[in-house]
């Protein structure tokens, strides 16, 4: 007799739980939202309380929504005196840093000799010393010179921190710079300051506008090496410093979005007109 085997039937596998995982490529994502979200909250902030309607002096808790604050926007004189000073410090000594600090860093960039090391040594204690260092040693330099506190010293500080800044950004453009092409404006019959104006110059100008932008907002937001050098002079931050005591009025915080909004205009512009350009057809 013969026995019909039956085979067994299939077990059916029951599906495996999908394991939630986070590879390193996410992580960095999230981590890289967070900070930006943790940097840009403070700015949204000031945004927001620029259109509070506060009762009294203080605007620290939100009462209302309102524009108003945006048609007195230059109500305070003493506030308006106060950023007027600290934008016209900031442009000219932008522009003086541009100057001295573009011819350092091709200097740099380009050359080597005798006391390099020392102008790159100086350079970087420049950035990475303390201000409060910086500012208590121009203070002293000042008061030993017999300089009256001021204007002047006020802008020539801001040029003191701001060079190094701007040669550190021109001197690592000048190092990938391609020699082939001032060889072949050489070879074409040009002259060194032909050469400089026409091929040189142009493709430094975007780190020299880098540069002016990084002084820029260096100097009009600077608080410490301010307070010593500034004398008579009241800039923005010394004005709300001042201000803390008694309340910040709304304006304080219009204008910092008005400064925030100019200075990413800038920069995205800056961007577009940095992109390479599509070859037409």
């Amino acid at each position: 007799m013969t026995q019909t085997l039956t085979p067994a039937p299939a077990t059916q596998a029951t599906p495996s739980r999908r394991r939630f995982r986070i590879g390193g490529a996410r992580m960095m994502h999230i981590y890289t939202w967070l900070l930006i979200a943790w940097l840009v909250l403070p700015i949204l902030v000031m945004i927001l309380f620029g259109f509070n309607d506060p009762q009294g002096r203080y605007n620290q808790t939100w009462q209302g929504f309102t524009l108003k604050w945006y048609g007195e926007l230059f109500a305070l004189p003493d506030l308006t005196d106060a950023l007027i000073a600290s934008l016209a410090v900031a442009v000219v000594s932008s522009l003086i840093s541009a100057a001295l600090g573009t011819g350092i860093g091709y200097a740099l960039g380009r050359y080597r000799f005798r006391g390099a090391g020392a102008t790159n040594l100086v350079m970087f204690a420049a950035i990475s010393s303390p201000e409060l260092v910086m500012g208590s040693s121009l203070l002293t330099l000042f008061v030993s010179m017999g300089v009256g506190l001021g204007g002047v010293t006020l802008t020539i500080a801001h040029v003191m921190f701001s060079i190094a800044f701007v040669a550190t950004v021109v001197r690592a453009r000048v190092v990938t710079l391609d020699r082939a092409m001032e060889e072949a404006a050489a070879d074409l019959g040009a002259t060194a300051w032909t050469t400089w104006w026409k091929v040189t110059f142009p493709i430094l100008l975007p780190a020299i506008f880098s540069g002016i932008m990084l002084a820029f907002a260096l100097s009009i937001d600077d608080f410490v090496i301010t307070n010593f050098t500034a004398g008579n002079v009241q800039t923005f931050p010394l004005w709300i410093w001042g201000s803390t005591r008694v309340g910040l009025p709304p304006q304080v915080n219009v204008m910092g979005t008005l400064i925030f909004v100019v200075g990413v205009l800038i920069a995205v512009v800056a961007n577009l007109r940095s992109r390479p350009r599509k070859q037409q057809d």
